[in-house]
């Protein structure tokens, strides 16, 4: 582990694991409000859900000897959501710096996995909405809780995941830079590839990057198919270089259409690593791959494969 660079930036391949809340959810039968994982390292049981969920993954990265970002189970673990849940200033604090310690004793039962443990937060509001919008002072603030409980657990960075405006992305960067974390800001996108506010991802990452004086670490897209995206990433330019993640949904399905299905639409692992070979031709940079919505170990292991055979 490393506390002062990512090694996924020179490494081939790092993995991370699939859509955890999905997985959770759907095929282990617990029931997640308003679908936080968080809660679940105050119980035993809960904990005992949660390695379940993570260990297919650490020994997939061991059995292909790529390295793995491990995230935190912290996407709802902010202000708003944890108050819905009972958990005030102070609880979010103590559970979010659990998080970094519970995925770190994790990751030390894998001594051979090149790890680097990641605090993973939300946005302030519905994933799939903007909602809620802050400027960058204001989102600073706000997300100032959860960063500074990982930079104090002693993650090696974080990562603001299904961010869908840019100024709640810039704020984020700018409180991770005041704590002197290494921050990855992953973006969201509809079914034309662009960010639910309406931006392209281009003009996202170059505000951002602007605002922040190129701070992030990288850049990402989650809880998308590659289908919704894909075209975007033909157009060439300097920033398709700073995208360098991807955690694809495995339905091809909207966000709205996601939010009313009753069932899980897992997709089709095959053909969805094969979209990963085809964006890994058009992203010369892609070096950290998973899954989100409706993945689980048997997709990332498709993608892995997909990607250390060719």
């Amino acid at each position: 582990m490393t506390t002062t660079a990512l090694p996924q930036l020179e490494a081939p391949l790092f993995v991370t694991d699939g859509g955890l809340e999905t997985c959770l959810v759907f095929n282990a039968g617990i029931d997640l409000p308003d679908f936080a994982a968080f809660p679940l390292l105050d119980t035993d049981e809960g904990r005992a859900a949660l390695r379940a969920y993570y260990e297919p993954y650490l020994a997939l990265a061991e059995r292909q000897g790529v390295g793995m970002v491990v995230d935190t189970p912290t996407w709802r673990a902010n202000l708003d959501w944890g108050a819905r849940l009972g958990y005030d200033a102070d609880r979010l604090t103590e559970v979010n710096r659990r998080a970094v310690d519970f995925v770190r004793d994790l990751a030390l039962e894998h001594p051979l996995v090149p790890v680097v443990l990641d605090g993973v937060l939300g946005p302030r509001g519905d994933g799939y909405v903007v909602e809620a919008v802050m400027g960058p002072a204001q989102a600073a603030d706000y997300h100032a809780l959860q960063i500074g409980a990982f930079a104090g657990a002693g993650a090696d960075m974080a990562t603001a995941v299904t961010m869908n405006y840019v100024d709640e992305a810039i704020g984020v960067a700018n409180a991770a830079r005041v704590a002197s974390l290494p921050l990855v800001v992953s973006f969201t996108l509809e079914t034309d590839g662009r960010l639910p506010s309406g931006d392209t991802l281009a003009d996202a990452i170059d505000r951002v990057d602007a605002a922040t004086d190129g701070f992030v670490a990288y850049y990402m897209i989650n809880c998308a198919h590659p289908s919704h995206f894909a075209s975007v990433l033909e157009g060439g330019g300097s920033w398709l270089g700073r995208v360098k993640g991807i955690r694809a949904n495995a339905s091809k399905m909207s966000h709205a259409e996601l939010d009313e299905a009753e069932e899980l639409d897992r997709g089709d692992p095959a053909e969805l690593a094969a979209d990963y070979r085809d964006l890994r031709a058009r992203l010369p940079e892609l070096r950290v791959v998973g899954g989100c919505c409706g993945t689980d170990i048997e997709h990332v292991i498709a993608i892995t494969e997909a990607l250390t055979t060719e």
